[in-house]
């Protein structure tokens, strides 16, 4: 989130900025550019992909029957240290609301997808969502970080409470008006 869309980048700046060595640098470069976030550019540098609106919607497009999977399993498989992680999201994330702060409610939300993950117990569903929650996050954080928290933040305790309570038909349920809610902010970023 700190690197501009569409801004140009060196892996040794990157080392720098991070602090870390070469391997570490590396890997996290070619993981990012396997997930679409960044463009690898031989003797030009790495590119920070673009940000399109429209593109937000085909991003939650994909992601929209991958997280139902995700709720119903959480609610299905969900465990006392799954359960933990939740109500630490949670918290984080109204704590987020209350105080205005986007950066945290972003990483409230990337916590929350970490822990549905594990909940789940499905790491295939997990690997396919991961990439896609990323670009969604983003996409949040570029066209609608300035408002929407606190809605966003109901929807995502309404789906942790269906998970915790084991109503898989309600995670799905949940799940499903939280994807809405997120195309409804999508459609209206893509009409701007």
């Amino acid at each position: 989130l700190e690197l501009a869309p569409s801004s140009f980048v060196t892996e040794g700046a990157l080392i720098d900025r991070l602090g870390l060595g070469r391997t570490p640098v590396r890997e996290a470069i070619q993981r990012l550019a396997w997930e679409g976030l960044l463009d690898i550019r031989p003797r030009a540098g790495i590119a920070v992909a673009p940000l399109h609106a429209g593109d937000w919607l085909r991003v939650l497009d994909a992601r929209r029957g991958i997280e139902v999977v995700l709720a119903r399993s959480a609610a299905r498989f969900v465990t006392r240290e799954a359960a933990d992680l939740f109500h630490e999201a949670a918290l984080a994330m109204q704590k987020a609301v209350i105080s205005g702060n986007v950066l945290a409610f972003i990483q409230a939300d990337k916590a929350l997808d970490e822990a549905l993950a594990i909940a789940a117990d499905n790491p295939f569903a997990a690997r396919v969502a991961a990439p896609l929650q990323s670009h969604s996050r983003r996409f949040w954080f570029r066209y609608k970080a300035d408002t929407g928290l606190a809605e966003s933040a109901e929807h995502h305790v309404a789906l942790i409470r269906s998970i915790l309570d084991g109503d898989e038909e309600g995670a799905a349920k949940d799940a499903k008006k939280l994807m809405a809610l997120l195309r409804g902010h999508a459609e209206a970023a893509a009409t701007r």
